[in-house]
């Protein structure tokens, strides 16, 4: 029967679930796709540690060039993450004439014009599926199933790390450092855990999806990130109260000639799917003009999600090598540049509700003061509410949530207010999603 082989760089945990997959379901595959693949090398730096599966004698090599230049091996699989060495592997397998698949969302988000131009410059195929949701096949879906889509918008829960702590903090009061110390403890979150709570693994994921829908190449600069590491539980438990929940909601939007593409902590009605997405699980809620409303939902992490991800894509690959062909489906969803590309909205040009907490002595004018800043800037209340006495008799926690209102103005509101005699400390802003508060004045 024929066999496709197959070099894999990296046997950490993602690694290690696509070499057990190929190795113990070796016969399921083959009897879907009607040939076999073989996996024929690994290469990794730790030769030693026992990763609980049982990799075939003289499999093994710290070597990952061997692969690369071996004339048997027809796709490499990247798995060690980071931007080098594996922009360095990637080139060279692809000059080498493999075809080549990663999880890669980093490199691709900062490094993946070049690379996909020089896989169209080599005749060859790079997919990424595991790159962005884990299992759940995102890239396929907006690449393939809705090709016949404009893309209204597209929001997603794309770290599960984040939406740990966040579902812990609203179920159980945690403050942030104790939700994230519990994320460490059960394996969610590393031991540096700055690229999810700071929402830059999310916005690795998100400039690949707005890539995708929208056509304009992968830029990280385009995309603004906001983590939620300074959350406070006293804006989770007010979002309770008012009807929302605090997610970390990556959003990128149409708006004609722009979209927008950021990242940040969002208040999210109860009554929405997303709110119902908790613990790691992420999901994708997409908007086509065809097709209309969708939901994906599952593990966007883990050994064995990611790497059921990462076999997809060697199916897909090995079936073109069968067929003789490349290319079959462009790397970014779209043919060909875009003769009118559209560009990243900056965020201050966005408009949309907002939370906001402000610290306020608890006496006559303050809140018409406050009321008077808000108002010059265009930016209109929908609801305020005072809260009782806390801690600080002198001061009271004020909440207002807005009608639409332009980013850079409500940025220069909140400057001003926070220079106030009246007001504590800066005021608190996350902005808001519910359709109900859309221009509604």
């Amino acid at each position: 029967m024929e066999r496709i082989q197959i070099g894999l760089i990296g046997l950490g945990t993602i690694g290690t679930g696509v070499a057990k997959t190929l190795l113990e379901n070796h016969a399921l595959i083959e009897d879907r796709l009607g040939f076999s693949l073989s996996l024929k090398s690994i290469a990794d730096v730790d030769l030693s540690r026992d990763r609980g599966i049982r990799i075939p004698e003289g499999m093994l090599t710290s070597d990952a060039e061997r692969l690369i230049n071996d004339p048997e091996i027809d796709i490499i699989i990247e798995l060690i993450g980071g931007i080098e060495p594996a922009r360095t592997f990637i080139k060279n397998a692809l000059k080498n004439g493999k075809h080549v698949i990663t999880a890669n969302k980093a490199l691709l988000a900062s490094k993946g014009k070049e690379l996909f131009e020089d896989a169209l410059k080599y005749g060859k195929d790079l997919y990424y599926e595991a790159a962005v949701g884990g299992g759940i096949p995102i890239i396929k879906t907006l690449r393939e199933a809705f090709v016949a889509n404009n893309y209204t918008f597209i929001y997603g829960i794309l770290n599960g790390t984040c939406n740990f702590i966040l579902t812990d903090m609203s179920e159980s009061g945690a403050t942030f450092h104790e939700a994230l110390l519990k994320a460490k403890e059960l394996g969610y979150a590393e031991a540096d855990p700055t690229l999810d709570v700071e929402g830059i693994d999310a916005a690795h994921k998100l400039a690949l999806v707005t890539s995708l829908a929208y056509g304009v190449p992968p830029d990280m600069n385009g995309v603004y990130v906001e983590g939620i590491s300074h959350i406070d539980i006293l804006d989770v438990q007010y979002a309770q109260e008012l009807g929302y929940k605090i997610k970390l909601l990556a959003l990128t939007i149409d708006r004609g000639d722009r979209v927008e593409a950021r990242v940040h902590p969002t208040l999210i009605p109860f009554n929405y799917l997303l709110a119902k997405v908790d613990g790691v699980f992420n999901a994708f809620y997409v908007k086509g003009d065809i097709v209309d409303s969708t939901l994906f939902y599952g593990r966007g992490a883990g050994m064995m999600p990611t790497a059921s991800a990462v076999v997809s894509d060697i199916a897909d690959v090995a079936r073109n090598i069968r067929a003789g062909i490349a290319g079959r489906i462009p790397h970014l969803g779209y043919r060909k540049d875009l003769s009118r590309p559209k560009t990243y909205m900056p965020i201050e040009d966005i408009l949309t509700n907002y939370y906001i907490r402000i610290n306020a002595q608890d006496r006559p004018g303050v809140l018409a003061k406050i009321s008077g800043i808000l108002g010059r800037r265009d930016i209109s209340i929908v609801s305020v509410i005072q809260k009782a006495h806390a801690d600080d008799k002198n001061h009271v926690p004020v909440i207002m949530m807005t009608h639409e209102a332009k980013e850079s103005n409500v940025k220069s509101a909140i400057k001003d207010i926070a220079r106030l005699q009246e007001v504590d400390g800066d005021p608190v802003v996350i902005r808001v999603e519910d359709k109900k508060l859309k221009n509604t004045q």
